[in-house]
């Protein structure tokens, strides 16, 4: 029980100092999802660190039995972070079969990054009630940006591709 109670009193300097920590929002908290499964580093490592100084070879590379390339996967987080950006904008989005197979094909670097701003710009600009009924939907775009990049670290570590020193050992 001391072992308690000195744990307690230890950690009391640390929960004064995250009390006085600006409060958390619903926008910041799905700013701050976004931004660490887009370009800030976090917990591990986002997208864009994920992606930088990928030659063409690297991205079209397939392991022996691998299903997709690190450029397929890239084109498959475009794809649908591209496609919930226009639902949320409320314009249409690109015609989509329901073949999720078509998702993985065509990566553009560029659009990539076009798009990853104004999806962060959109949820900044938005309202707390717009925000309520968004936040499911950012939550699972976060999740579904984090789960492919860490296949995308994955192959790039099978080719030699990857410094360990960017955040993965």
């Amino acid at each position: 029980m001391s072992a308690l109670a000195v744990l307690l009193f230890l950690s009391q300097p640390v929960l004064a100092a995250e009390g006085a920590a600006k409060p958390v929002t619903l926008k910041s908290s799905l700013l701050e999802q976004l931004r660490t499964t887009h370009d800030q580093q976090d917990w591990f490592v986002p997208v864009k660190p994920a992606l930088e100084g990928v030659t063409p070879a690297q991205a079209s590379w397939k392991p022996q039995g691998g299903d997709h390339s690190i450029g397929q996967l890239a084109n498959h987080l475009l794809f649908w972070n591209s496609q919930n950006l226009a639902k949320f904008k409320k314009v249409a989005p690109a015609k989509f079969d329901g073949n999720n197979d078509e998702t993985f094909n065509a990566f553009d670097q560029a659009k990539w990054d076009e798009v990853r701003a104004k999806l962060e710009t959109l949820v900044a600009a938005a309202d707390e009630k717009t925000l309520q009924s968004w936040a499911p939907t950012l939550g699972r775009i976060a999740t579904h940006n984090a789960y492919h990049t860490g296949q995308i670290l994955v192959l790039r570590k099978m080719q030699g591709a990857w410094d360990p020193a960017k955040g993965v050992k």
